[in-house]
């Protein structure tokens, strides 16, 4: 199989990019049909943190992060980092000074579903990453792989210069065919939204506003007045 870096990607309009950023990963995810969200086990080295920016792809072997080095080159300002691997590994693939590269280049963050290294001065350069391992174990840097293919990443399939969303709730992808469509999507649910909190103030009931009580009913579910009346059911 042909080994590839593609320099140049097509990259969302910078205008949707940052309109986007208005929203967040649980609106995005929710919005888009329950779609298109990376696994749990990325979990987030700063926390308060929401990046949101264009996919550059790195796909390397497990335990060797050559691919990665190949991929800073081609990243962009603005751009998100996303590495996968090929067998499952909990490297340390990228630690303080590959994060110093990214940065130089602009870099919003990196996703990555394998392990990185150097926890305490990437926090304290204040750089988003989303990783399943912390571990200091090494790489090698002799395996070639690609830059800029399709990847899946935490179960999710990743295309490069699609739209990468992060916080700490969790990491979704929108596939740049559907930006326009997934951005109005997140929009209408806001407004759907401060409608339902308007609700909630005055005080109404989600089982009411959300039509509830009629599956509840269909599930065979039954109230009691109280312990007492409970225990009595108990007893017939």
């Amino acid at each position: 199989m042909e080994k590839y870096v593609v320099q140049n990607i097509q990259r969302p309009d910078p205008k949707l990019i940052e309109e986007f950023k208005n929203y967040d990963v649980s609106t995005v995810y929710e919005a888009q049909g329950k779609q298109g969200l990376l696994g749990h086990q990325l979990k987030p080295v700063q926390e308060g943190k929401l990046i949101c920016g264009p996919a550059v792809t790195a796909i390397c072997y497990a335990g060797d992060n050559l691919m990665i080095h190949a991929a800073i080159e081609v990243c962009k300002p603005g751009d998100i980092l996303v590495i996968t691997t090929i067998g499952e590994g909990v490297h340390g693939m990228i630690g303080e000074l590959i994060v110093r590269a990214l940065m130089k280049r602009g870099v919003q963050g990196v996703v990555i579903d394998a392990g990185i290294r150097d926890v305490k001065q990437i926090r304290e350069l204040g750089f988003p990453v989303w990783s399943k391992a912390v571990y200091s174990e090494g790489t090698t840097k002799t395996r070639g792989g690609w830059v800029n293919a399709p990847a899946v990443c935490a179960g999710t399939q990743v295309n490069p210069g699609d739209l990468i969303m992060a916080d700490d709730d969790g990491i979704v992808v929108i596939r740049k065919e559907d930006v326009k469509s997934s951005l109005e999507a997140a929009k209408n649910r806001v407004e759907k939204e401060k409608g339902t909190k308007e609700k909630i103030e005055n005080g109404e009931l989600s089982v009411d506003f959300y039509n509830l009580r009629e599956t509840l009913q269909k599930e065979n579910v039954i109230y009691y007045e109280d312990e007492e009346a409970f225990k009595k059911s108990l007893l017939s």
